[in-house]
Order: structure tokens, then C-alpha cells, then sequence
């Protein structure tokens, strides 16, 4: 028996030692501890998603917590610092999630009429609101392995290859397309806010400016702000572009009601010439409805700058974050459907920023050019904090291939480049495709099941709630209808597309 005992000690021992001589190689801040885990390779549904596992218990001894499924993630930019609170999830969550997309929701009430606008815009929010709540808590196994990207939960809920094609390409559009999006608005809004300063001509030429050089303007303002080094550094960049999103949200539709309604508006739905137009125009409404709601796909990102205890884990003070912020955005975007259809009604503007057009186009004539260039200003202030958000997931990724290759952290001169080189790619892509917004239903239906279904199946892949019991039915069925909403979001996209055509300016911002 002492021999057993000694054999025990010595390949304790050792397995200590290597553990030790582990750590000594790998180069790890403080704030982003790395933990070598078996999970990245084990099955999702082994021992660190435990249903009988008891948080209470927990101990030192058998807590995991830090542990990540990449053992480079402390030099990433979205998990190298874990400082972050509530307050400064909040500061994320709020700058996300409120968007130029919310500008169009009179465009939608437009269709569907106040009744049916409200009641979807309801149903949208509470179901997006849930779906929020289950990565919240499919962020942190029971054990402590952490999944701080959408893409690493989709893999292990689904597997390796049908996690990447279900995924990948999703999240990569809504975070690099997001970006192409909000250089075009913010180039635009540029545009505008010289047209108003300049309108008599008197002081400034209104056209002193071209679209490819309002955008090339906007994009060099978002690399300089984009050279924070993580996500939790920026915390500040989302604070304040949470403000202002409130701000100008306030102001537009306060500003709507306070100029009173447009004259010869109607607000009953327009007519369709067939079934299929009246089709299309339902699910062209649903559409932007639901894709007002956004920013799924960085969650698990912020919910990765949050710091991890076996007695206190990530999801409490997330939640909190959630909770803070998804009180104000639905006071900002109730408020504007609701005014800005009750101004506009079927006169509301149907491009990509909606109500700010509708502001420059019925009111540039009796509104101070200060109010107007208030607008703006806080407009492209906003799509510039938004623009870190999004912009950190690529940049995650770009520094994950460096790293995975030569396993060293990116310098800081390579960092900025891969800065830089995503922001020519993105002004590229503005100028090329400035017609991206037209498109938004089309690849906005391809998108919806990050939001709507792909959370709810994870939960039952992950967690395997017991078959037909309330979370499996409640889950399975949101998710079958998040993936039949997308179909058919996607079909009535393609027939609008085809029915009314698309002007493609090609390089013709």
C-alpha cells in the first residue's frame, strides 16, 4: 500500500510539473488567466455541462473558471481583459443594440398599420429579449469553460463543421457588413450635415464634398478611435456612444411630433396590385422589424470582457448589463415608430436612415441649422462608437490567425496595420456596394436565426432539457419558427427584389 502511495504522489507530481512548465511557456496577462482544458476537444455534452453539477459547491479545487477553448485567447482582443461590470456591459449592449435600422420602423407601421406595427414590435422584442437570456447563460458551462464567441458556442452545441457553416459566415457579415453599413450612413449623414451648414452657399460650397470622400472622412475617424487595444478598453467609446444614441433618438421623434404631421398623409396600407405583392410587403415590414433588434452577435463577446468566480459567475452581473440596457433601447425605438409614423405616415422615406431623411426632406426649410447639425453630429458620433463593437469581432479574428501560426502575441505595430487594412477593405467595400441597404432584407432574412432560432436549439443541444417538457417544447418550437420566419423573410426579399429591380450604383456613393 505505501508503494501505490508513492507511485500516487509521483505522477501527481508530475502532472503538476507539467502543468507548471505549461504555464512558464505561455505569455498570459493577469486579467485573462488561461487554464490548459480538455473541453476544447471534448464532446459539449460531457462533464462541463452537467445538469446535476451544483454551483454551491463548488471549490477552488474543482473550479476551471477562465478556461477558454482557444489557449491564445489571452492576447485576443475580446478576452485579453476581464475587468469589465455590469455598467460597462450595459455601455456595449446599448450602443450595439440601437442602430439606424430603428429609423426605419415607421416604414414598417406604414405597412402593418398601428395595430399589427405594435403588436409585432412587442412580440419581436420579448422574443429577442429571450433568446438574449439563453446565451447569457450558455456562456459559462457549470464548470467555468467560457464561450466568449458566437461561432466557438455554435461549434460545440452543433459540431465542428455544421457549427462553422451554420455560423461563421453569419457572424462575419453582421460584424464586417455592419461596418460597410455604418460607413455608408456615416458618410451620408456627413453629406447632410454639410448640405444643412452650407445651405444658402453663402459661407461653404454644399457640394464641397463627394459621397467616396464623405465615407473615406468617416472611415479614418473610426480606425483612429479603433486603435484601443480590447474591448474593455473601450468602454468609454460605448459609454458615450450610448448617450448619444439616446440623445438623437429623443430628438428625431420629439422633433416629428413638435413640427406636427405632413400635410396629405394617409395611414392606411398601401394597395397591392396582387397576393404576392401583399406578400411581400408583410414580410418586408416584419423584416425590419425584426432586424431593428440587433447585436446577438456580440454578446458572448461582451459577456467575455466580464470577470468569472465559482460563487459568482458572468451571467448575474450580465444580466444586469441586459437588464439596464434593454430598458432604454425599447423607450427609444416605441417612440419612434410611433412618431414618426403618426408624422409621416406613408410618406416616411423607405432608404437606408428613414426618419433622418424625413427630418431633411419636410423640415430642413422651418428647422435651425443647429438643431439639424445637432442630429447629425450625434448621428455619426454614434455609428462611430458602433463601429469599435462590430469591429472587434474581426479584429479578433485577424489577430486569432497570427496568433494560431506563430503562437506570440500580435505586436503593436501589427495590430494597428490589421487595423487599418480592415478599414480600406470596409471603405472598398462602401464605394463598391453603396447600394448595401437595398439588400438588407435579403441578407438580413439569412441572418435572423442568430437572433431568433439558432440560441434556442443551442439550448437544447447544450443543455438537453428533458424531450416535450416546457424548455424543450418552448425552444424547439421558437427555433423552428426563427428558421420558417427566415425562409420566408428571404423569399419575400427575392420577389421585391425582382418585382420593383435594384439600382446598383456601382463606385456611385
Amino acid at each position: 500500500m505505501a508503494g501505490m502511495a508513492e507511485v500516487a504522489d509521483e505522477a501527481n507530481r508530475r502532472e503538476t510539473d507539467r502543468v507548471h512548465s505549461f504555464n512558464s511557456i505561455s505569455r498570459r496577462s493577469d486579467s485573462a488567466r488561461v487554464i490548459p482544458l480538455t473541453s476544447a476537444t471534448a464532446s459539449p455534452t460531457s462533464d462541463h455541462w452537467d445538469a446535476n453539477y451544483d454551483i454551491n459547491n463548488v471549490t477552488s479545487a474543482n473550479w476551471v473558471g477562465h478556461g477558454e477553448r482557444n489557449p491564445q485567447d489571452s492576447w485576443l482582443p475580446l478576452t485579453e481583459s476581464r475587468n469589465g461590470n455590469a455598467f460597462s456591459a450595459s455601455f456595449h449592449l446599448l450602443c450595439s443594440g440601437i442602430g439606424v435600422q430603428a429609423l426605419l420602423l415607421p416604414v414598417a407601421f406604414a405597412t402593418l398599420g398601428w395595430a399589427w406595427g405594435t403588436i409585432s414590435l412587442s412580440l419581436a422584442f420579448t422574443w429577442q429579449l429571450y433568446t438574449i437570456w439563453l446565451l447569457v447563460r450558455l456562456h459559462e458551462s457549470d464548470s467555468g469553460t467560457r464561450y466568449s464567441r458566437y461561432l466557438d458556442l455554435a461549434v460545440t452545441a452543433f459540431g465542428q463543421k455544421l457549427g462553422t457553416v451554420l455560423a461563421l459566415v453569419p457572424v462575419m457579415y453582421l460584424s464586417a457588413g455592419t461596418c460597410v453599413q455604418l460607413i455608408i450612413i456615416g458618410g451620408g449623414t456627413i453629406r447632410l450635415f454639410i448640405k444643412t451648414v452650407c445651405r444658402d452657399g453663402s459661407t461653404c460650397d454644399p457640394k464641397s464634398l463627394t459621397g467616396a470622400e464623405c465615407f473615406l472622412v468617416f472611415m479614418c475617424m473610426a480606425i483612429v478611435v479603433a486603435q484601443f487595444p480590447n474591448l474593455n478598453s473601450m468602454a468609454w467609446v460605448s459609454f458615450i456612444g450610448a448617450i448619444i444614441a439616446v440623445v438623437y433618438c429623443t430628438m428625431i421623434w420629439g422633433l416629428s411630433i413638435g413640427k406636427g404631421r405632413v400635410n396629405s398623409i394617409s395611414y392606411d396600407p398601401p394597395a397591392m396590385e396582387s397576393n404576392m405583392d401583399k406578400f411581400g410587403g408583410i414580410m418586408n415590414a416584419i423584416g425590419i422589424i425584426c432586424l431593428a433588434f440587433r447585436g446577438h452577435n456580440v454578446i458572448l463577446e461582451i459577456q467575455g470582457t466580464l470577470p468569472s468566480d465559482p460563487k459568482y459567475p458572468t451571467y448575474k452581473p450580465m444580466w444586469r448589463g441586459v437588464t439596464i440596457s434593454y430598458a432604454l433601447i425599447p423607450m427609444c425605438l416605441l417612440p419612434l415608430a410611433i412618431a414618426g409614423f403618426w408624422s409621416y405616415g406613408n410618406k416616411v422615406p423607405s432608404s437606408n436612415a428613414g426618419l433622418l431623411i424625413a427630418i431633411s426632406q419636410f423640415h430642413a426649410h422651418d428647422t435651425s441649422k443647429i438643431v439639424l447639425g445637432l442630429i447629425y453630429i450625434l448621428v455619426i458620433i454614434h455609428c462611430l462608437s458602433t463601429f469599435q463593437i462590430y469591429g472587434m469581432v474581426i479584429f479578433d479574428k485577424l489577430e486569432t490567425s497570427y496568433t494560431s501560426r506563430k503562437n506570440k502575441p500580435c505586436a503593436r505595430w501589427l495590430r494597428t496595420a490589421l487595423r487599418v487594412f480592415f478599414g480600406g477593405v470596409t471603405f472598398f467595400a462602401a464605394v463598391t456596394l453603396p447600394f448595401l441597404g437595398s439588400l438588407a432584407p435579403l441578407i438580413g432574412g439569412l441572418t435572423l436565426p442568430l437572433t431568433y432560432a439558432y440560441p434556442c436549439l443551442m439550448w437544447i443541444a447544450i443543455k438537453k432539457p428533458q424531450p416535450k417538457g416546457v424548455m424543450w417544447c418552448l425552444n424547439m418550437g421558437l427555433g423552428c419558427i426563427g428558421l420558417v420566419l427566415s425562409l420566408l423573410l428571404v423569399i419575400a426579399a427575392a420577389w421585391n427584389l425582382g418585382n420593383k429591380g435594384l439600382h446598383a450604383n456601382f463606385f456611385k456613393p
